[in-house]
């Protein structure tokens, strides 16, 4: 198979599809590669380093388009991008596509195949591809927020661990899964007051287990939400319902309680955000005020670390790229039910039925949508 890598396009976003590692993996199956020149460059690995693991280099994104029967990317195709992708041609990448409506139009009319690493599966019902970033982007949000809190970021002046003599800041994390727990972690090792708000009753307990009374782990409940958010100085929004629009579970009116300088940010805003204020930022301008509250709403939040989060990445993504290239993606699909739950776009249809309910579409199962 015949494999491109562009360079990401996104705004700030170093991350590449592929590591000259993975690359000689792939060549070594017997496939061919060709990525973009300096697609590598914002991180250390440079053409040269893709050359010597096999690739060959290409001037322009428009010629991976053009050529390669699989496109390997990290972020969602932008608007210039889906136009070039043809039929029957295999788009492996991230899309969060239940928020948006362009790309997903995008991709249906392009009929290509997309196959979205955020909702492929594993054998525990677990996200495998969204892990790592979830892992990274749970242990930003600590550092991403308390940085907000300084004065210089018009935030209240907290310093979240405190210090002799002054309580610490509180934390307050809606949402116990791989994010919301990498948050936890971060901030309890800053020695903040953390509390997690989660409605799975297991990963309550599981969460009290690990970490006793280090971590005050609450059912979610409106009243909860609405106690715990009130009086917490950082609020991250953790939540996550694969493939969908994330629930709005914190209020415009509720920011009100919150002390002025408090900071929200939301890791949930790929996929439409867990705040009823969010919209999405960039790296270059990532916060913004609404009611006195500082809201961190990047929609790329891995990319600032982007060399520690492309190599996570490519550990999960690989054994995948592997399976398409090696079988092709109807038997690749068709053999593994967990990778074609991944499966959210092929031929103009809509293949992932959240993505589907989220804009008024026809779903179809994959295997039918494939069969042509």
């Amino acid at each position: 198979m015949l494999i491109g890598v562009p360079k990401e396009i996104k705004n700030h976003e170093y991350r590449v599809g592929l590591v000259p590692s993975s690359v000689r993996e792939l060549v070594h199956n017997g496939h061919q590669v060709i990525v973009e020149t300096n697609a590598g460059g914002g991180i250390g690995f440079t053409d040269t380093d893709y050359e010597a693991a096999g690739a060959s280099i290409v001037a322009t994104a428009a010629e991976i388009f053009a050529q390669a029967e699989m496109v390997v990317k990290v972020k969602e195709p932008q608007e210039v991008e889906y136009k070039q992708l043809r039929e029957g041609q295999l788009l492996f990448t991230y899309l969060h596509l239940a928020p948006d409506a362009p790309q997903t139009n995008g991709l249906v009319k392009s009929g290509c195949v997309a196959v979205a690493y955020e909702t492929v599966t594993d054998k525990k019902g677990t996200l495998p591809l969204l892990r790592p970033m979830s892992e990274v982007a749970g242990r930003m949000s600590v550092h991403v927020g308390a940085s907000c809190l300084h004065k210089a970021q018009n935030g209240s002046g907290v310093l979240l661990g405190g210090v002799p003599g002054v309580a610490p800041g509180k934390v307050v994390i809606i949402g116990g899964g791989v994010s919301g727990t990498h948050a936890a972690r971060m901030a309890m090792g800053l020695e903040a007051e953390v509390t997690i708000l989660d409605r799975s009753l297991p990963r309550i307990d599981e969460l009290n287990s690990l970490y006793g009374n280090k971590l005050k782990v609450v059912y979610s409940t409106v009243d909860a939400i609405e106690k715990y958010v009130s009086d917490a100085d950082l609020v991250i929004g953790a939540v996550l319902v694969p493939g969908a629009s994330a629930p709005k579970l914190v209020s415009r009116e509720l920011l009100g309680k919150m002390r002025p300088g408090s900071v929200l940010v939301d890791i949930a805003i790929d996929q439409g955000g867990c705040f009823e204020t969010s919209h999405a930022t960039t790296h270059q301008d990532p916060t913004y005020e609404v009611d006195g509250i500082i809201h961190y709403c990047v929609a790329n939040m891995p990319g600032a670390v982007a060399r520690t989060s492309t190599i996570a990445l490519n550990n999960a993504t690989l054994p995948f790229a592997l399976a398409l290239a090696n079988k092709g993606y109807k038997k690749a699909l068709a053999d593994d039910p967990h990778l074609m739950e991944g499966l959210n776009v092929a031929f103009g249809k809509i293949t992932c039925a959240p993505v589907a309910e989220a804009h008024g579409m026809e779903y179809v199962p994959g295997a039918k949508a494939l069969a042509q």
